[in-house]
């Protein structure tokens, strides 16, 4: 064990290469006016002897905390989002002076409430924000004190700022698309809360869909992405057993889709045979689900990579309206057909 008073400093690296301090200093941050060869010995002295800065230090002597902040919104409609975005995060900033430190909002809370405590009190360099909605507070307040930040989202606030976006207009259009390219006439969607942006685009890409495809729609308004799986559950039971129930169903997220495919098989239908799924698919859960559906992808992880690679740039002081990053659907069309099921049920009779 390294006991506290004898941790490795900048002094001890200095002494170890026979460089200056401030030599070592500037090596360590990476600084271009030292040379290659030079910075690259420091660095791995440093992580020989275990040397970590002070970041305290460095805080009262530069102004900056090298941290970034992720704060994160708990939600479960994405499987695995939060473990994937803090992986590609901490992807992007390998290699640089930040650690990623994760700041939790509680739905309880307002929204600005850890955008606030991070603003008064210097806890990071950069923030990371999710699940933004049109006329965001948290965006506001932040451009309002210049503080660089990315989000995971657009706003309809009529300024440029940073942001990695998933095409979401472009996933309800693939998706309904595909259903009816199946025979499916009666669609439906589930949406998130309208409070969001995704709410928005979600909705305007699967109606204009429908419309140009002459097929039946709908919206339900009983239930939401954000709704526990017994409600989207329960929702279909019920909705099943109404007039001209849907026949085709659009689930932005993995927990919808495994609720809405628990209903189906406990009402007896069975998918690609009576009824269609198209589900965004972020996890490798549904490689492993069967029957199979048919699936869009969204790879978080990149997402985060992006975020964090776009966060540093704005530090660096780029501007703000050339770091967006629109990511593009991914089909991945394995649903089962009639035959398949068919050859499915023989199997499992037999």
């Amino acid at each position: 064990m390294v006991h506290r008073s004898d941790r490795p400093t900048l002094r001890t690296i200095a002494e170890m290469t026979g460089l200056a301090v401030t030599t070592v200093s500037r090596a360590l941050l990476d600084a271009p006016q030292i040379a290659l060869a030079t910075r690259q010995r420091v660095q791995r002295v440093a992580r020989e002897i275990g040397y970590q800065p002070d970041r305290a230090a460095r805080h009262l002597r530069t102004g900056r905390t090298n941290v970034i902040s992720f704060v994160l919104d708990p939600h479960d409609e994405l499987l695995g989002f939060s473990t994937s975005m803090i992986s590609g995060l901490t992807r992007a900033l390998r290699g640089t002076q930040y650690h990623l430190v994760i700041t939790p909002h509680f739905a309880e809370t307002d929204s600005t409430d850890p955008i606030d405590y991070i603003l008064r009190n210097r806890m990071a360099d950069g923030v990371v924000i999710s699940r933004t909605e049109p006329d965001d507070p948290r965006v506001r307040l932040l451009m309002e004190n210049d503080f660089p930040f990315v989000s995971h989202g657009r706003t309809e606030m009529g300024f440029d700022h940073p942001f990695v976006d998933y095409d979401n207009m472009a996933f309800a259009r693939i998706a309904a698309e595909r259903l009816v390219a199946k025979g499916r006439r009666r669609l439906a969607l589930i949406l998130p809360p309208d409070r969001f942006t995704f709410h928005g685009h979600l909705k305007r890409g699967f109606q204009e869909a429908a419309a140009r495809l002459g097929v039946e729609w709908e919206l339900p308004n009983e239930v939401t992405l954000d709704s526990v799986s017994a409600d989207v559950y329960a929702w279909l039971r019920w909705r099943l057993k109404q007039p001209s129930p849907p026949d085709g169903i659009v689930c932005p997220g993995e927990v919808s889709a495994l609720s809405v495919m628990a209903a189906l098989n406990d009402h007896g239908l069975m998918v690609g045979r009576e009824f269609d799924i198209v589900a965004k698919q972020t996890s490798l859960l549904f490689d492993e689900v069967r029957p199979r559906i048919d699936t869009v992808y969204e790879d978080i992880a990149e997402t985060g990579e992006m975020l964090g690679k776009l966060l540093l740039r704005r530090i660096a002081g780029e501007a703000a309206g050339a770091l967006n990053v629109l990511q593009e659907p991914v089909p991945r069309f394995t649903g089962c057909d009639t035959a398949d099921h068919a050859g499915l049920a023989a199997k499992q009779s037999a």
